[in-house]
């Protein structure tokens, strides 16, 4: 049997599940551009603070003009003070635009390499994650941490460090003209950082709880219009919306807390600032009376005062507005970046099958205590076989189709493919070499071309073409408006469930793998096309394993194998006509079934109990 190989081999990532951690892993990728916009924003906050510096050495020269200059002699005197200011202001302006120049080349790069990186990392998370988490969730989590790294990091740099910078400055100006009002000035700047911050980080667990809460709204708003149909059908649309307000409202509940404490922050804010203002003017009128500061300095302390307090109430709302986004990365990040529960072993190889062989040894699976499927499970699948699954829902039939796919990671035994044991394979190159028809097929919304395509990267349309023809799909393809290049719409939604199927057919087709699973893949087409489909399908795997589950057991008749799936243990095992003759569980089932279908478990254990258990050796 020829191998299937495939060179697009997903590239798995490793993120920190840390918020600050994991904002520090993409400083560390734009480390050289951050670092040359923080020389930029020191120099823009360095030159902003240093303007009233400037003014001071204006009014400073004023008052010291000498009586009786003329206006030619004015000028030399009061230069060097004016060209200051001038400096500190061309400082201003080609520092912070040198600053914004560089936002174009780190920010859009920035938000897609998160983005990016978190959709890498959610791909590798296994079947039980996606299948406990709404998609919607996932995807406006995604844009929330991606959104909060960008606000975190714009914050530090444009925010904080400035404030930083404005601080510091103004401490070491005012220490030159008066330390006790330098140390009134640290004093409350010590004060007002160390509240404010403490504030927010208490503000931060209300963010989160609103972010999570604003995620589940997300979640509820996709599920239901992905559902609209059903909807309709049920006439649900005052309980759809009732159910949505309930989360609503829950939501609002949490955007008040967070609301009312950013309140009692901005009193806080404000008493501080007026503080501020009052003490340091205060100071400065009481030293320029007694003659201990020039007028300059007194307009220089009433300029920083005011400029201080300005960038002060700035910062608690930054604070405010950085743990909120901290909280909403800190609950992305929580969701998203958890351990993979399914991982490829150290150094493992890639699958090779050259035969097709399948061999499950003493395995063992539950979904969870007390959710037991197989014990000690034990089967080998011959290669080239044609294998049909027949059991109840719940027998464990998906579940080995699961298992052999490594959705799901066994508790004890293996499952050998030609001998590999598949858990210390590659995960891509195992899937590679599966070709699955699901029942409930799923499409992109991109054209049929693509969807088919999908199978088999880079294929030409010739190539779709034919698979389309063995699926039975080209048809109704040809009789699109656009036919190859038609849309399929979100989840395939603009085709019929019998459609669907056929591109899902014709995708597998076309990726021709060595081992076919077919999980209900005819079950929503008419009796003819599902026929000339079948006589198709057994031409292009005649040399090929093939595992076929089916609820219609006439599909199953021309099998090389059929196994009866009953609580986890195949009960027989044989060809169709073989398990006839055995008049057993299989047979009873032949007889039982209404248009070809399974009955009902419920109907088949009363029917088994009374006419059937005490004939069958099975049991």
């Amino acid at each position: 049997m020829q191998n299937f190989d495939s060179t697009n081999t997903a590239k798995s990532v490793s993120l920190p599940n840390k918020p600050g951690l994991f904002v520090l892993y993409f400083v560390k990728k734009f480390r050289w551009m951050l670092l040359l916009m923080i020389f930029f924003e020191t120099g823009q906050a360095t030159s902003q603070i240093l303007l009233p510096y400037g003014v001071k050495k204006i009014m400073d020269a004023v008052a010291t003009l000498p009586e009786g200059l003329r206006e030619a002699q004015i000028w030399p005197h009061l230069q060097p003070a004016i060209l200051s200011f001038v400096i500190f202001s061309l400082g201003i302006l080609f520092f912070s635009r040198a600053s914004g120049s560089c936002i174009p080349f780190v920010g859009p790069k920035l938000r897609t390499k998160v983005r990016f990186s978190l959709y890498q990392y959610l791909q590798q998370h296994s079947h039980r994650f996606f299948s406990t988490n709404f998609a919607g969730s996932l995807s406006n989590r995604i844009s929330e941490v991606s959104f909060g790294v960008n606000h975190c990091i714009w914050s530090i740099l444009f925010d904080f460090w400035p404030v930083f910078i404005t601080f510091s400055v103004s401490i070491f100006l005012l220490t030159q003209i008066n330390y006790q009002i330098a140390l009134y000035l640290s004093t409350w700047i010590v004060i007002y950082v160390g509240t404010s911050l403490w504030l927010a980080t208490r503000c931060r667990k209300y963010a989160k709880t609103f972010a999570a809460a604003r995620s589940t709204v997300s979640g509820k708003i996709v599920d239901a219009v992905s559902n609209i149909l059903n909807t309709k059908m049920f006439c649900r649309q005052t309980f759809e919306q009732d159910h949505l307000m309930e989360h609503l409202n829950h939501e609002i509940k949490t955007a008040k807390k967070t609301i009312w404490f950013n309140e009692r922050m901005r009193w806080f804010q404000f008493i501080a600032a007026l503080l501020l203002q009052i003490g340091m003017m205060g100071l400065a009128i009481k030293m320029w009376v007694n003659g201990s500061i020039t007028v300059g300095s007194f307009a220089m302390v009433t300029s920083l005062s005011l400029v201080i307090i300005n960038d002060a109430r700035g910062l608690s709302r930054r604070f405010l507005e950085f743990f909120e986004h901290v909280g909403s990365m800190s609950d992305g990040v929580s969701i998203i970046i958890r351990p993979h529960e399914i991982v490829d072993a150290p150094n493992a190889s890639k699958l090779i099958i050259k035969r097709g062989e399948i061999i499950f040894q003493n395995v063992s699976f539950s979904y969870g205590p007390g959710i037991d499927i197989f014990k000690n499970f034990n089967l080998t699948i011959r290669p080239g076989e044609r294998v049909g699954l027949v059991g109840f829902s719940g027998s464990g039939k998906t579940t080995f189709v699961n298992l052999l796919m490594r959705l799901y990671d066994i508790n004890a035994g293996n499952i050998f493919i030609d001998g590999q044991n598949i858990s210390e394979v590659t995960q891509d190159s195992l899937r590679n070499n599966l070709g699955m028809i699901p029942q409930d097929p799923l499409l992109f919304h991109r054209t049929l071309k693509e969807n088919i395509a999908y199978g088999k990267l880079g294929a030409h349309l010739e190539e779709v073409i034919e698979a389309s023809k063995k699926a039975h799909a080209h048809e109704f393809i040809m009789k699109l408006p656009e036919g190859y290049d038609s849309l399929v719409g979100e989840r395939g939604i603009r085709l019929s469930g019998g459609q669907r199927q056929r591109i899902a057919i014709a995708r597998t087709l076309l990726k021709d793998a060595p081992i076919f699973i077919l999980d209900e893949a005819t079950s929503s087409l008419d009796s003819l096309t599902e026929k000339a489909i079948q006589n198709g399908l057994s031409h292009s795997m005649k040399t090929k394993t093939v595992i076929v589950i089916a609820h219609r057991l006439s599909t199953l008749c021309n099998l090389d194998r059929i196994l009866v799936f009953h609580n986890g243990n195949i009960i027989e095992d044989g060809a169709h006509h073989d398990l006839l003759a055995m008049n057993g569980h299989y047979a009873r089932l032949w007889k039982m079934q209404a248009d070809g279908f399974l009955p009902t478990e419920d109907n088949f254990d009363t029917l088994l109990k009374t006419n059937f258990l005490e004939n069958s050796p099975l049991f």
